[in-house]
């Protein structure tokens, strides 16, 4: 990239947590803005941007056809999009909605005024357009937004972890959530948050996903000798993944 390349950021459908993760940055944020243009950022400056990115960062799923165009224009306009965020990787926790008939959700929502608010399933950024790069978790975790900002501007890769967040609670040498009485997602969550929540003492709902090939009987022998019945983990993942039982429309 020529100069310093031209930074925005972007919501859909979203609790906005993760842009406040980036703008809780501190002064690592000051020094990032050193580095870059930062031209959109609605949580924090009001400008707005008529020309082109060179990366656009778009956190939330997309639920409504309103939000399936304005993310096909980002698309259009940027050269890099980076998904970040449950809902904008793996459709997060908008997704429990295409469990039921969008007209039961809209119902639900809006009582009788629901057909006048276009819906359509719940979908992550990659199931409508090409997405670059990916920083999963509800919200990011800011050390991995770091490394794959660095990758970005290098014009390099970022490898996601695809082995379970138990691996890091190891490292980190964490007593075993199960060991405590607790259902913990982590024997088939991806890793890539150093485990960041079981670190301070809470369990992994699984907010980054489940990795591409989980350990199914590994999983089962644990979920058996604490005498836990697999439809529970199952349907814990669905808390932000149930986006991902969908196939790509």
């Amino acid at each position: 990239m020529m100069g310093r390349p031209k930074i925005a950021f972007f919501d859909l459908s979203s609790c906005e947590g993760c842009q406040l993760q980036i703008a809780n940055l501190g002064e690592t944020l000051l020094d990032i803005l050193g580095l870059v243009e930062l031209i959109e950022f609605r949580e924090i400056m009001s400008e707005k941007w008529a020309g082109r990115y060179d990366i656009a960062f778009v956190e939330g799923s997309v639920v409504n056809p309103e939000s399936e165009e304005r993310l096909r224009e980002i698309r259009e306009r940027c050269n890099l999009l980076i998904a970040y965020g449950s809902c904008a990787t793996i459709g997060g926790v908008n997704g429990m909605k295409n469990r039921k008939p969008l007209p039961e959700v809209q119902s639900a929502v809006y009582g009788d005024k629901g057909d006048g608010f276009p819906a359509s399933k719940t979908r992550a950024l990659h199931q409508l357009v090409k997405v670059d790069y990916f920083i999963h978790g509800c919200p990011i975790y800011p050390d991995e937004f770091l490394r794959v900002l660095k990758s970005a501007l290098a014009g390099l890769p970022y490898q996601i972890p695809d082995y379970a967040v138990c691996v890091e609670c190891k490292f980190n040498e964490n007593i075993c959530m199960y060991d405590k009485g607790v259902t913990c997602l982590g024997p088939v969550t991806r890793a890539g948050c150093n485990s960041w929540c079981v670190n301070q003492g809470n369990l992994c709902y699984g907010c980054r996903g489940m990795v591409s090939n989980p350990n199914r009987a590994g999983a089962e022998e644990v979920l058996r000798s604490y005498q836990l019945d697999a439809r529970l983990i199952a349907n814990k993942m669905t808390m932000y993944s149930a986006a991902m039982e969908q196939s790509d429309e």
